[in-house]
């Protein structure tokens, strides 16, 4: 899938996907060593890079939804609306994270919400592999799987 937004021939969705995607896995590294009993300013260093990583994850998904505009090829667009839906699912969780955080003075994280930033990492991690299939030319059976079937 060529993208139809770019900056100087290049696409700038694959590139704004990196940003996010690296500061969500900082946020789970901060949150470890806040776990583990470091300064409590370690939980805060978490809480922002989800905030930022919200704001380019959106950034990104944006970019993403007006590549998938421009797709003609039905089962293309299938896919890409799979790839577009896992992106915000991670967005979704990482919000609701967010959200309970808020709530702390420290900003800090329990067990139980690391527990989902570690989920939520991983399946950012999942839509990575599955958009470098993608990219190269592959796609996966599943994919091809959910492109195939119609619903109706």
């Amino acid at each position: 899938m060529e993208s139809r937004l770019s900056i100087a021939g290049q696409a700038v969705q694959p590139i704004l996907v990196m940003f996010p995607l690296g500061l969500f896995a900082m946020a789970v590294i901060f949150d470890v060593a806040d776990l583990l009993g470091g300064f409590s300013l370690l939980g805060t260093l978490g809480y922002w890079n989800v905030v930022a990583g919200l704001v380019g994850g959106t950034l990104a998904l944006l970019a993403g939804a007006i590549d998938l505009a421009f797709v003609r090829r039905p089962t293309a667009r299938r896919i890409g609306v799979l790839r577009i839906l896992l992106n915000m699912g991670v967005l979704v969780l990482f919000a609701v994270i967010l959200m309970v955080r808020v709530g702390d003075p420290a900003r800090g994280v329990g067990v139980g919400l690391f527990l989902l930033e570690v989920v939520a990492v991983g399946v950012s991690g999942f839509g990575l592999w599955f958009s470098g299939e993608l990219a190269n030319g592959r796609t996966p059976a599943f994919a091809k799987a959910a492109a195939s079937n119609r619903g109706y």
